[in-house]
């Protein structure tokens, strides 16, 4: 069996933090590591990364694949064009405009839906928004030319700019007259609906905004070696379904992978346990996941990689350095002689390469 694990955010981003990489131990993780064959590219998302995958380029339809990952059936999603429109808050602190994303902000199913309906209400003759979850929307564009302003419209994945200033990437998207006009009447329609006024009075963060980003058709399939994906990332489903892979929920631990993966099959496996600890600087977080992950995937997968039960374990990490790629094989983790790495020095070798 041959197994690709994706591990967003596995080295935590400031090596000199004492509370998250102070004695941090994962003695499975730093051996496979340091035995590993490593290779880098320079920094991706985690969106563009799944992409490369599948072997579609960056800048792929996000939007129609991880629509195709909220539902089995692509009849709705085919010959469409999508974009995602995913609801966010921005606001001012410390004279830096600050993005919040969906998952901070605590939207029910109900506000969801009927902010929806009061867009779908005023831009009837742009496309329809459609809500798949409180926290990720779509909208099905009414111009199918390919020519509009949305079509050509590119702005950054929405995970690479939660909780993070953008101020300054704003002028850059916003430069064509058109998409300012349409973002600043997206902005009025949120502020005078009756639910943020209502979120307001509650003292919540209204819903203000939305981030407009991956758009386009789907594409023609391509093949891939994947036997399985295994993931809650609706991105990484709907790329396996367009690619005719089965997907599967994430398994708690590497055990239960192996009870239901057949041997000679290759299988992806994403891991989104410090994605949520890294975005919100939450370094205790932060070892309690890559703790927990030492002892349910990366301790069980080293073991069964050493009995032969794995033919090879790639595993790769979506970081604020770059894209960390390490190729372990059996035979290369029996090399003693090679000490493992501690996480702590690891991130401080990569900060300053990357200075």
């Amino acid at each position: 069996m041959q197994l690709t694990l994706v591990v967003p955010e596995l080295i935590w981003p400031e090596p000199e933090d004492r509370d998250a990489l102070a004695d941090l131990a994962c003695p499975a993780l730093e051996t496979l590591l340091m035995r590993g064959r490593q290779t880098s590219q320079p920094p991706q998302s985690l969106e563009a990364t799944l992409a490369d995958r599948f072997g579609h380029p960056e800048g792929a339809p996000y939007g129609a694949f991880r629509l195709l990952g909220e539902t089995e059936s692509s009849l709705e999603i085919e010959e469409k064009s999508w974009l995602i429109a995913d609801p966010v808050h921005l606001r001012f602190h410390q004279e830096r405009l600050i993005l919040a994303d969906g998952t901070s902000l605590s939207i029910s199913p109900e506000e969801a839906q009927a902010l929806a309906d009061g867009l779908n209400a005023h831009f009837a003759d742009l496309g329809r928004f459609h809500v798949s979850a409180a926290d990720r929307w779509y909208l099905h564009l009414a111009d199918e030319t390919g020519n509009g302003p949305l079509h050509r419209y590119v702005a950054p994945p929405l995970s690479t700019v939660a909780g993070r200033s953008v101020e300054h990437l704003l002028p850059e998207l916003l430069h064509e007259r058109a998409i300012r006009t349409l973002m600043n009447e997206i902005q009025t329609v949120l502020h005078a609906h009756p639910v943020n006024r209502r979120r307001e009075d509650e003292g919540r963060l209204p819903v203000n905004s939305l981030w407009l980003w991956g758009s386009g058709r789907l594409p023609e399939r391509c093949e891939t070696d994947f036997d399985g994906v295994w993931s809650t990332n609706t991105l990484a489903r709907g790329l396996a379904r367009a690619a005719g892979v089965r997907t599967h929920p994430v398994p708690t631990d590497a055990e239960r992978f192996f009870e239901h993966a057949a041997p000679d099959t290759e299988h992806l496996i994403v891991l989104e346990d410090l994605i949520g600890p890294v975005q919100f600087e939450n370094s205790a977080a932060y070892r309690d996941a890559i703790e927990s992950l030492e002892v349910r995937w990366f301790a069980p997968l080293r073991k069964a990689l050493l009995k032969g039960q794995l033919k090879s374990l790639h595993i790769e990490a979506t970081t604020v350095y770059a894209i960390l790629n390490w190729d372990c094989q059996r035979t290369e983790q029996w090399m003693f002689w090679k000490k493992p790495r501690r996480l702590a020095d690891l991130a401080l070798a990569l900060a300053q390469a990357s200075d």
